[in-house]
C-alpha cells in the first residue's frame, strides 16, 4: 500500500513547519527534521514548544514561560503576558507594505461580491470599536451576533474583542427562540443584528424573527442593524432600545486601539450542539486561540500570507472562527453567504477557483455529494493555485480521497482533520510535509499529547481502537464553561472517567504508520455481543451503494439483554428498498466492516436529521429507541429538519413494535 499523496520536495523544504522546525530545532540543541520527531518533543517539551510557535509567528508574549503550569484542567499558559486577538488578526492594516492588499473577499449566493483591504478592515473595525465603546461596552461584557458569514460579522467580532468585549454568534437559519436560548444566557448588551440571507435562491427576511431576539435578550442596551439584503430596519423596539443602523455604526472616523489583555481573557463564547440538553457555552481566551490557530492553520494546514482560505461554513460553527483566524497569518479570508450547491454542486469548488484559495474546507458531505454528482472541478475548473483541501465535521472515508485524487487532481492535498469546538482547534490533521494515506488522518497534532486507551485507561498500541484522549493540555482547552461557578460541569464532560485526562468522546486508532483513524462516537458504539465497532466503519462499508443517498446506524441496547442493530437508509431518486438491495448492504457490511455487524433491520426512511453542522445525530435517535421522549433527546433548534427525529418515536421499543406492526 502505498500513500495517495506525498509532499514534493521543494513544497516540504519552503512550508512554514520546515522553516519551524528548523528555527526550534536550532534553539533545543535537536534535530527536528522528521515531523515524527518534531511531533515527540512537541508533546514532551509543552513549554518549550508553545514559546517556539509565539516567537515564530511574533506574537509578542514576553520572555516568560510558556507553561507555569501543566494541570488539566487549569493550566496556566505565558503567565504576565499581555495580548489582543484583534490587534494580532489586523496588524498588516497599519503596515504601509501590506495595507492595500486584500484582506476580506466576501461572496454572495447571487454572485455579488465585496472585498476590503488591511487598511479598510483596520479602520471599519477601529470605526465600530468606537461605536461600542459610545455604547457603554466595555472590557467583559458581551456582544452578540444574529447574523450570516458576512463582511459585517468580521468586522463586529474583531472590534469587540479590540475593546475586551466577548463575542458570540448565532446564525440566522436559527428561530428568535433557538438564537435566545444560546445567547440570553450570556446577557449580551449590543446584538448586531441582519435584516435577513439568501438561500438556494431564496430571499429569506429574518426582520421580523429579529425583533423577537430582542424581545427574548432583556440585558440588551442597543441593536445595530445590517442591510446585508438591502431591507428597512425593523421599527424601533420598544422599551427604549437604542437603535444603529451598520451605516451610523461606522461612521466614526476612530483609530483602532485594541485594549492590551491577560493571556487567559475571555474571546468568545461558542456553543455545543444542543442535541443532548442545554446548549453548552463554551468559554475560550485571546492567548490561547491566538497561539493555537497560528499552529494549526499556519503549520498543520500551511497558510502564508497572501494566500486566501475559502472554509465554507456558517457563524455559528468554530470554523468560522477558525477561518477567520487566516488574518493572524495574514492570509485573506473568503466569506460566502448562502447555499453550498446552489445553482449547482460545483459552486464551492468555483468560488475557490476563481478567488485564487489555496486553501478550501469542505465538510466530508459536499464531497460526497460532489462524487455522486460526477463532478470533475479539477479539469473544469482552475484549480492551480489551490493546495490543500481541508476536511472536518465527520470521518473522511478512504473513497473520497480518491476521489479528490481522480476528479479534483492528484496534486491536492486532502488534510482530514479532527478536533472541536470544545478546543477550537483540531487533534490530528494533516501538514504540508507528510506523506497522507486514504481513509487516514496523517497525524496528532503538534503539542497534542493523543493517545488511545481501553476502558481501563491502559494504552492502547497500534491498531487497537480506544477511546481517544489528550493527556497533557492544550493552550485553547476551555478557560471554563459559561454559568459553571463550580466548574464541576467542565470537569464532567472532559476528565471524567480519568481526572486530569481528556477525554474526549471518540473512538480512535493510532497505526503502525503514526496516522489516525477516527471511527465514531464512543457514546454510540455499536456493541454486538462483547464486539465493538464504530459507526464509521459501516458507513465506509456502504458509501459506493449508488441507490443509498444517506444513512445512519443504531445499536440499542432494549434492557433482558436484548440489543438492535439497525440500519436507516435515505435512498435516491427512483430506488426502492428491495430484496436485492437489502442482500447488497448486508453483503457489502459483511465484507468491508465486519460479519457480527451486519445489521438485524434496514429501513427506508424518507429524511434524517442532522446537526446544523452536518453531522449524524446517533445518540438522539438512539435514546428515542430506547424510550427517551423526543423533547429530552434534542432541542428542535439544534438540528436541521425536527420532523425527520420525529419519525423515530415510531421505533422505540425496538423490533418488537416494528415486527407486530404497531
Amino acid at each position: 500500500m502505498t500513500p495517495i499523496w506525498t509532499p514534493g520536495p521543494a513544497a516540504a523544504a519552503q512550508a512554514g513547519i520546515t522553516r519551524f522546525a528548523e528555527q526550534a530545532g536550532r534553539r533545543a540543541g535537536l534535530d527536528l527534521s522528521a515531523y515524527d520527531d518534531l511531533h515527540a518533543w512537541s508533546v514532551r517539551d509543552l513549554d518549550q514548544f508553545w514559546r517556539a510557535v509565539a516567537d515564530f509567528y511574533e506574537l509578542g508574549l514576553g520572555d516568560g514561560p510558556a507553561l507555569a503550569d501543566d494541570r488539566m484542567p487549569g493550566a496556566s499558559w505565558f503567565p504576565g503576558a499581555q495580548v489582543n486577538y484583534a490587534a494580532l488578526a489586523l496588524r498588516r492594516g497599519s503596515d504601509p507594505g501590506h495595507a492595500g492588499g486584500t484582506a476580506v473577499i466576501a461572496v454572495a449566493e447571487d454572485g455579488a461580491t465585496a472585498t476590503l483591504t488591511w487598511a479598510q478592515l483596520r479602520a471599519q473595525t477601529g470605526a465600530f470599536a468606537a461605536t461600542l465603546r459610545g455604547l457603554g461596552v466595555r472590557r467583559g461584557d458581551r456582544v452578540a451576533g444574529y447574523l450570516p458569514n458576512i463582511t459585517a460579522a468580521l468586522v463586529a467580532f474583531l472590534a469587540s474583542a479590540s475593546v475586551g468585549a466577548v463575542w458570540s454568534a448565532c446564525a440566522q437559519d436559527y428561530s428568535a427562540t433557538g438564537a435566545a436560548a444560546r445567547l440570553a444566557q450570556l446577557g449580551p448588551v449590543v446584538l448586531v443584528a441582519a435584516d435577513g440571507y439568501q438561500w438556494n435562491g431564496r430571499v429569506l427576511d429574518r426582520r421580523a424573527e429579529v425583533t423577537a431576539l430582542e424581545g427574548l435578550l432583556p440585558s440588551l442596551r442597543a441593536t445595530v442593524h445590517v442591510p446585508n439584503l438591502g431591507l428597512e430596519a425593523p421599527a424601533a423596539a420598544a422599551g427604549g432600545l437604542r437603535t444603529l443602523t451598520w451605516a451610523e455604526a461606522l461612521r466614526a472616523a476612530a483609530p483602532l486601539e485594541p485594549e492590551p489583555l491577560p493571556f487567559d481573557a475571555p474571546l468568545w463564547v461558542l456553543f455545543s450542539s444542543g442535541t443532548t440538553g442545554r446548549p453548552k457555552g463554551i468559554v475560550h481566551g485571546h492567548g490561547g486561540i491566538v497561539i493555537e490557530h497560528c499552529k494549526q492553520l499556519g503549520l498543520h494546514l500551511g497558510l502564508e500570507a497572501g494566500a486566501p482560505l475559502f472554509w465554507y461554513t456558517s457563524t455559528n460553527w468554530v470554523m468560522w472562527n477558525i477561518a477567520a483566524s487566516s488574518l493572524l497569518l495574514g492570509a485573506p479570508v473568503v466569506l460566502y453567504d448562502g447555499s453550498p450547491s446552489y445553482p449547482d454542486p460545483l459552486r464551492l469548488w468555483r468560488i475557490a477557483a476563481g478567488y485564487g484559495a489555496a486553501a478550501l474546507g469542505v465538510s466530508p458531505g459536499y464531497l460526497a455529494a460532489s462524487a455522486k454528482a460526477g463532478l470533475r472541478p479539477g479539469a473544469d475548473l482552475d484549480l492551480s493555485r489551490l493546495r490543500t483541501l481541508g476536511v472536518t465535521g465527520a470521518p473522511l472515508t478512504a473513497a473520497a480521497y480518491h476521489w479528490v485524487h481522480d476528479a479534483a487532481g492528484p496534486d491536492l492535498q486532502v488534510a482530514s482533520t479532527s478536533g472541536g469546538t470544545d478546543v477550537a482547534s483540531g487533534f490530528a490533521g494533516g501538514t504540508p510535509v507528510t506523506p497522507v494515506w486514504a481513509g487516514e488522518i496523517s497525524g496528532p497534532m503538534l503539542g497534542v499529547a493523543l493517545e488511545s486507551w481501553d476502558e481501563n485507561g491502559h494504552r492502547q498500541g497500534p491498531g487497537q481502537v480506544g477511546e481517544l484522549v489528550i493527556t497533557r493540555p492544550m493552550p485553547s482547552m476551555p478557560l471554563y464553561f459559561w454559568d459553571d461557578q463550580d466548574g464541576q460541569r467542565y470537569r464532567d464532560a472532559y476528565f471524567t472517567p480519568w481526572p486530569g485526562v481528556w477525554r474526549h468522546g471518540d473512538w480512535v486508532e493510532l497505526t503502525s504508520r503514526a496516522g489516525v483513524i477516527i471511527s465514531g462516537r464512543s457514546d454510540a458504539t455499536l456493541n454486538r455481543q462483547g464486539v465493538r465497532l464504530g459507526s464509521a466503519e459501516i458507513y465506509t462499508a456502504i458509501e459506493t451503494v449508488p441507490a443509498v443517498a444517506d444513512s445512519l446506524v443504531i445499536g440499542a441496547e432494549l434492557g433482558d439483554g436484548a440489543y438492535w442493530l439497525v440500519l436507516f437508509v435515505v435512498l435516491g431518486e427512483g430506488a426502492s428498498l428491495s430484496t436485492e438491495l437489502t442482500e447488497t448492504i448486508a453483503a457489502r457490511i459483511r465484507a468491508h466492516a465486519s460479519p457480527r455487524h451486519v445489521p438485524d433491520d434496514i429501513i427506508a426512511v424518507p429524511a434524517l436529521p442532522h446537526t446544523r453542522t452536518g453531522k449524524r445525530l446517533e445518540v438522539p435517535v438512539k435514546r428515542i429507541i430506547q424510550g427517551r421522549p423526543l423533547a429530552s433527546v434534542a432541542g428542535s433548534d439544534a438540528i436541521d429538519d425536527p420532523a425527520a427525529l420525529a419519525q423515530f418515536t415510531a421505533y422505540a421499543g425496538g423490533p418488537r413494535r416494528l415486527h407486530q406492526g404497531e
